[in-house]
């Protein structure tokens, strides 16, 4: 079969440390297990406009692997070119650049490695929320330009003990990011979500479902966002949502830049004028924006590289996978994550 990757570019640093695996130099480290097997195997970071390698090389492609860090679209358009496809395999969690609907509609499997990345992304929003909260960016910009002027950063910085942190989405990541939050002794967790927790789980993170969004962002004084992009959540965080917003409250996204207001949102990664690059509050400071790389540490490249691995050796097999890598599957959608069917 033929196999084509589309990842990013790895640089100086994927040659100088190999468990960059996904990184096109690297190419989650894959190449000789496939080629051993008889299959091809193309690797490039070239994903945008007709004459890009993707766009080539889709039309003939058996298997396409792609990732949310580098995400190569895989629209309806080129659904229809590829008429041997017959999986695409996310290497990592999030398949929002596959257009699913469409690849239900052909029959065309849709797999990503569940799980691979959820302590990754949950210890990073952890640490943006400490970041925010504590107002550490403008301190340390500060310290690099010689200054020291305590007041001017003390007076945006706060604790997190006695807030009241609210997380949209309580799946793998958003639970993990509230049970790490326990010691810090929140007034109170709450999450909305239209799948509740079990009592069960919900108690042991004393967390609160509220079913309203504009009664539940209304509460928080920290919102993290931890939900897959699909119909549902596209530009969910908008100029109406964000008027019920406490003023003053801290917004994590650390899900997919699309969920916050989607007309601000025209290009990922943003370009160099964007203004989420550069935003501050009243005082400087509110922004810790960085890359898209929480989810692509060294261990999570290690273990969706290798959950790449066993869904396409599954597949090779003709094995079952693991019903949670399943998006899409012989019978249509197979997951709620993507939105209530």
């Amino acid at each position: 079969m033929k196999v084509i990757a589309i990842l990013y570019k790895g640089g100086k640093a994927a040659k100088q440390e190999p468990r960059l695996l996904g990184t096109v130099g690297n190419e989650l480290g894959i190449r000789s297990w496939l080629e051993s097997r008889g299959h091809e195997y193309l690797v490039s970071d070239d994903k945008e406009g007709p004459d890009s390698f993707l766009h080539k090389h889709i039309i003939d492609a058996d298997i396409v692997i792609t990732t949310p860090f580098h995400p190569g679209y895989i629209t309806k358009d080129l659904l229809d070119k590829a008429k041997n496809l017959k999986a695409c395999a996310t290497a990592g969690v999030g398949s929002d650049h596959v257009d699913l609907n469409a690849a239900a509609a052909k029959g065309i499997d849709v797999f990503e490695v569940t799980g691979s990345n959820v302590v990754s992304v949950a210890e990073h929003a952890v640490m943006s929320i400490l970041l925010l909260v504590r107002n550490f960016v403008p301190a340390h910009e500060m310290i690099k330009r010689g200054d020291w002027i305590v007041s001017d950063v003390a007076r945006d910085a706060f604790d997190l003990e006695g807030k009241v942190v609210g997380t949209i989405g309580a799946g793998r990541i958003g639970y993990r990011i509230l049970q790490r939050l326990q010691p810090f002794n929140c007034k109170e967790f709450l999450y909305y979500d239209y799948n509740a927790l079990t009592p069960e789980a919900g108690q042991a993170v004393g967390a609160w479902r509220v079913e309203d969004l504009e009664a539940f962002v209304a509460q928080c004084d920290v919102v993290t966002i931890n939900a897959p992009l699909h119909e549902g959540t596209r530009g969910m965080v908008n100029k109406e949502l964000l008027a019920h917003f406490k003023e003053g409250a801290w917004l994590v996204n650390t899900a997919r830049g699309a969920i916050c207001n989607a007309d601000d949102v025209a290009a990922a990664p943003a370009p160099r004028d964007h203004p989420w690059r550069t935003m501050q509050g009243p005082h400087g400071g509110g922004n810790g924006m960085v890359p898209h790389y929480s989810g692509t540490t060294l261990d999570a490249q290690r273990r969706y590289a290798e959950g790449t691995r066993e869904i396409l050796e599954n597949f090779f097999d003709g094995k079952p996978q693991i019903a949670a890598n399943v998006i899409i599957g012989s019978k249509g959608y197979a997951t709620n994550s993507y939105g209530q069917r």
